[in-house]
């Protein structure tokens, strides 16, 4: 897979992978004037991929993923193209998303609770999609339902499809979440920070599910923690305000980063052996006002390699060796701490 720059063989649609993305912007009315969410993203996605997509709360990474579903917040503004197998999704329909979203790409909510709904046992809601988009009769929704249940490790299939969301737990609701986008078998499966509100031991449990899934579809897989993308994805993108600023292979990545933003997520990672250092670390700062970005490197205020060319313009994303993409000035070794 490939972002801001196509492989030769990928035409600038993407005919030859399942998702393209050119040029993407997302931006909000506000009173404040236009909130930035996305700023020029561009991706490429094919069978079978597990991409990982990483950056701090407001980077843009679950506007991104919900743009592709077509389900942005109302008075969203939206740029550029997103195409699913040739099909460009910006600008279609209501009538061309909602045959796409559960068949074709479905998505895994950050919280399950919110995903289900507490009122309905979770066969119901297990069965639904497939009924829906494929007319499956209820016994045949049924089989399948138990199938996947049975396929997410979901103990005792029978008695849970009969429950209702507040009768499980934490670990197993993210997981009937799970079940409920591969029902219809779709293509993409993109997931916005599933492990979040999750135990150590239950996120280890849903990466290694996630790790299972990439037979069934391509994976998309956002989250503020580059831990979680080491240890399931094959590519990776880091977001900082909106913008992608580094691009390249997960091992590539975590020998060879390039940029500062890129180190300092690095460093921020919690070592699981070991003694813990006497003070956690982080990132110095906060995040910008998306709707009031500086008109260089939107990063400089935080960076411990800022001169003066970082406030001219935003950097560029290019390559610095092949298939590793990154957008900054600083062009030396990185260690610092600000």
């Amino acid at each position: 897979m490939s972002a801001a720059l196509a492989a030769p063989e990928q035409t600038e649609q993407g005919a030859a992978g399942l998702l393209a993305i050119r040029g993407l912007r997302v931006a909000y009315r506000t009173e404040s004037g236009f909130l930035r969410a996305v700023d020029g993203v561009n991706l490429d996605l094919a069978p079978g991929e597990f991409l990982g997509v990483a950056g701090e709360s407001g980077s843009g990474k679950t506007q991104l993923l919900l743009s592709v579903m077509g389900l942005n917040a109302p008075g969203a503004r939206i740029e550029g193209s997103i195409r699913y197998r040739g099909q460009e999704l910006v600008g279609a329909g209501e009538r061309v998303l909602g045959s796409l979203r559960g068949a074709r790409i479905a998505m895994i909510f950050q919280d399950p609770m919110t995903a289900l709904n507490p009122y309905l046992p979770i066969g119901i809601q297990l069965t639904e999609g497939l009924r829906h988009h494929q007319g499956a009769s209820r016994s045949a929704a049924r089989r399948r339902a138990l199938e996947l249940l049975d396929a997410v490790h979901i103990p005792e299939p029978e008695r849970r499809f009969a429950q209702h969301p507040h009768e499980l737990s934490g670990g197993m609701r993210q997981r009937i979440v799970i079940a409920m986008a591969l029902i219809c078998e779709p293509d993409i499966l993109l997931a916005d920070e599933p492990t979040t509100a999750l135990d150590v031991t239950v996120q280890a449990q849903i990466l290694a599910l996630l790790r299972e899934l990439r037979t069934r579809a391509a994976i998309v897989l956002v989250t503020h923690d580059l831990g979680v993308i080491a240890e399931v994805a094959d590519r990776m993108l880091v977001m900082y305000a909106g913008r992608v600023v580094e691009e390249a292979g997960v091992e590539r990545l975590f020998e060879h980063t390039r940029h500062p933003y890129t180190e300092a997520l690095r460093r921020s990672i919690v070592p699981l052996e070991g003694p813990l250092p006497e003070r956690l670390p982080s990132i110095g700062g906060n995040p910008p006002n998306p709707a009031a970005l500086p008109p260089g490197c939107a990063f400089a205020p935080r960076c411990a390699y800022v001169f003066d060319r970082c406030a001219s313009a935003p950097p560029p994303l290019a390559p610095v060796a092949p298939g590793h993409l990154r957008a900054c000035y600083y062009d030396g070794p990185l260690g610092r701490i600000r």
